[in-house]
C-alpha cells in the first residue's frame, strides 16, 4: 500500500492531528475532513510552497505537537461549559459591565476599567478607578490603583486569575467547581457558581479603590487607617458598616443588590434570565445572578484564533516567516514556554498561571488625593511586594503570575505596573533581568509623569527565578522574529471589534463613560 492511502486511513482514524502533520508536509488530504465548531474556522489548504518554507513548516509543526498546542483552544468552549453561551444571560451581563450601578461611588464601571477599545484591557499603565473623569481611554486621569487591570477576552479558561494569583479553581480546572473556587478572605471558599470567573465577577463592586469609593470611610473605617480619611469626598452611596469579618465586603454586595432591586428594568431583565421570563419581585436579584451573568458577558469574549492557531489547525500560510521564526525561539532556544506554557492546564493561554519572581522594575505613584489611593509596600512605599500581600509568606515576595500572552498588540503598557512602555522592552527584559533592572530609564519607556521608579535591591537581593538568571543571548533577527511572534502571531483580529459590545444606554438610567477609541 502507498504511503498517501496508508496515510488516508490513519486519518479515518487519529483525526485531526494527523491532518496537521499531513498539511503541513504537503501531502493533500484525500479522505477525513475536520470541522471545528464555530466560531473557529476550519483548516485551510494551501498549495505547496519552496523547500526551505516547507522546512520551516515542519520544524514548526513539529514543535507545536511536542509541546501541546493545538489552536483549537476556543472550539472546546461549549464542550467545558456544558451548553452554548446564553445571548439573553450575556447581554445582561453585558449591561451590567457597563453599568456604574454595581460601584457605591457612582463613578466607575466594569468597562472603566476594562476597556473596550483595548481589549477589555487596561487604557492605562497602571489603573484608575474611583473618583476618575468620566474617561476611558488615553485621556483618563484620577488617582492610581496599584497594578494594571488585565485583558478580559480569553480569561474564562484561566484556572487564576489578577496579578497574583490569588484567585484559583481549587481543581485545577477552571471550568470544574467541585472543590470550590479559592479567593482571600472573607470570600475564602466561593461555591455553587460553576465556574471561577463567575466566582470573580462580583468581586470588583467590593474594591474601594476600583468601584466602591471612600464615601463614609471616616465614620466605617474597617481595616483602613486615618491616612485614608483624605479620599472621605462625599461623593456617591455612604459605606456600609464593616460586618463582623471586620472588613466591608459583604455589606457592599448587598447594597448592590438593594440597588439592583430598585430598578424595575433589572427587575425584568433578571426575571427573564433567571425566572423563567417572569419578573421578579423586588428583593429577588442575587449575588450568584449578577456572578453568572456577567461571567457569561466574558465567557463570550473568546479570542483564540490567532494566527498560530491557524497554523496549528493546517493553515500553514496563515503566519509570515517572521512570525515562523519567532515561534520557533519562543518555544526553543529563548525557552518562553518554560513559564509562558500551551498545555494542560494552561489552556494553551501561554501562561503556567504560577508566581514568578522576574525583576520587573518598580514603579508607584505618590499617595493622596488625586495621585494614589494605595499604599504601597516597602519603607519608601514605592514596592510592590507582590503575592506575599496576600499569602503572607516572604518567600513570595515580588512574585507575580506569568503574564497570559494572547492579544497583547493592543496593550498599551507592559508587566504588572506598566513599567515597560512597548513589547520590545518587556521581551528584552527577560533576555537579561539583572542588567535590565539596573539600568531601566523611566523616561525611554515613556513612564507617565506621574508614577516614579522604585529601588531594586530588594528584588536582587530575593533572587531571581532560576530560569532567567543568566542572560540569554539572542541575534537581532531572532529577536525581532520573537516580537513578531508574540505582537502579531499570537493576536486575534477579532479584538478590533470589541467596541460593539458597547451599549446606547443602561437599565440603571445612568450615564455611560466616555469610551475614547470606540464611535
Amino acid at each position: 500500500m502507498s504511503t498517501l492511502p496508508r496515510l488516508a486511513m490513519s486519518l479515518r482514524r487519529f483525526g485531526p492531528l494527523l491532518v496537521l502533520m499531513a498539511t503541513a508536509i504537503g501531502y493533500a488530504v484525500a479522505d477525513g475532513v475536520i470541522a471545528p465548531g464555530p466560531p473557529v474556522p476550519p483548516p485551510v489548504l494551501l498549495p505547496q510552497r519552496g523547500p526551505a518554507d516547507q522546512a520551516l513548516d515542519r520544524r514548526l509543526t513539529f514543535v507545536l505537537v511536542r509541546s501541546g498546542f493545538t489552536g483549537r483552544i476556543e472550539s472546546t468552549l461549549e464542550t467545558r461549559l456544558g451548553r452554548a453561551i446564553d445571548p439573553e444571560r450575556a447581554d445582561l451581563g453585558r449591561m451590567l459591565f457597563f453599568d456604574k450601578i454595581l460601584g457605591l461611588h457612582d463613578d466607575n464601571s466594569c468597562a472603566g476599567c476594562h476597556a473596550p477599545a483595548f481589549g477589555f484591557g487596561d487604557s492605562q499603565r497602571m489603573a484608575i478607578g474611583v473618583q476618575n473623569n468620566d474617561v476611558v481611554g488615553p485621556n483618563r486621569q484620577g488617582p492610581r490603583n496599584q497594578r494594571r487591570s488585565p485583558l478580559v477576552a480569553n480569561t474564562i479558561f484561566y484556572p487564576a486569575l489578577m496579578w497574583t494569583p490569588r484567585f484559583v479553581a481549587l481543581s485545577g480546572d477552571p471550568f470544574d467547581g467541585s472543590l470550590g473556587f479559592k479567593f482571600p478572605p472573607p470570600e475564602n471558599v466561593v461555591t455553587g457558581v460553576p465556574t471561577l470567573l463567575s466566582a470573580q465577577g462580583s468581586l470588583p463592586s467590593t474594591e474601594l479603590v476600583e468601584m466602591a469609593g471612600f464615601n463614609g470611610i471616616t465614620a466605617n473605617p474597617g481595616p483602613f487607617g486615618p491616612r485614608h480619611f483624605q479620599f472621605d469626598d462625599g461623593l456617591g452611596q455612604t459605606l456600609p458598616p464593616p460586618d463582623g469579618t471586620g472588613v466591608h465586603n459583604f455589606p457592599i454586595q448587598a447594597a448592590v443588590n438593594a440597588r439592583l432591586n430598585a430598578v424595575p428594568d433589572y427587575l425584568d431583565r433578571f426575571g427573564a434570565v433567571f425566572n423563567g421570563g417572569v419578573p421578579l419581585p423586588p428583593g429577588g436579584i442575587t449575588i450568584d445572578m449578577r456572578r453568572l451573568a456577567i461571567a457569561e458577558f466574558q465567557a463570550g469574549l473568546t479570542a483564540a484564533n490567532a494566527p498560530l492557531d491557524r497554523f496549528a489547525r493546517g493553515e500553514t500560510g496563515a503566519m509570515t516567516r517572521g512570525q515562523k521564526r519567532g515561534a520557533l525561539v519562543f518555544f526553543g532556544k529563548g525557552r518562553c514556554v518554560s513559564c509562558h506554557a500551551v498545555a494542560g492546564a494552561a489552556n494553551e493561554m501561554f501562561s503556567d498561571f504560577r508566581p514568578h519572581r522576574i525583576g520587573g522594575p518598580q514603579v508607584a505613584p505618590a499617595f493622596g488625593v488625586g495621585t494614589g489611593n494605595v499604599i504601597f509596600d516597602g519603607p519608601g512605599e514605592n514596592e510592590d511586594f507582590g503575592f506575599q500581600q496576600t499569602e503572607g509568606d516572604p518567600a513570595l515576595r515580588y512574585t507575580f503570575r506569568t503574564a497570559p500572552l494572547r492579544n497583547l498588540k493592543v496593550s498599551p503598557g507592559f508587566f504588572h505596573n506598566g513599567a515597560f512602555g512597548t513589547l520590545e522592552a518587556a521581551i528584552a527584559h527577560h533576555l537579561d533581568v539583572e542588567a535590565s533592572l539596573l539600568n531601566y530609564d523611566p523616561a525611554a519607556n515613556e513612564l507617565p509623569a506621574d508614577l516614579s521608579p522604585g529601588p531594586s535591591e530588594g528584588i536582587l537581593a530575593a533572587g531571581i527565578d532560576p530560569l532567567l538568571r543568566h542572560p540569554t543571548r539572542l541575534t537581532e533577527q531572532e529577536f525581532r522574529g520573537l516580537v513578531e511572534f508574540v505582537r502579531d502571531g499570537l493576536f486575534d483580529p477579532r479584538v478590533l471589534d470589541f467596541c460593539v459590545q458597547l451599549p446606547d444606554a443602561v437599565p440603571s438610567g445612568m450615564g455611560l463613560q466616555t469610551f475614547e477609541g470606540c464611535p
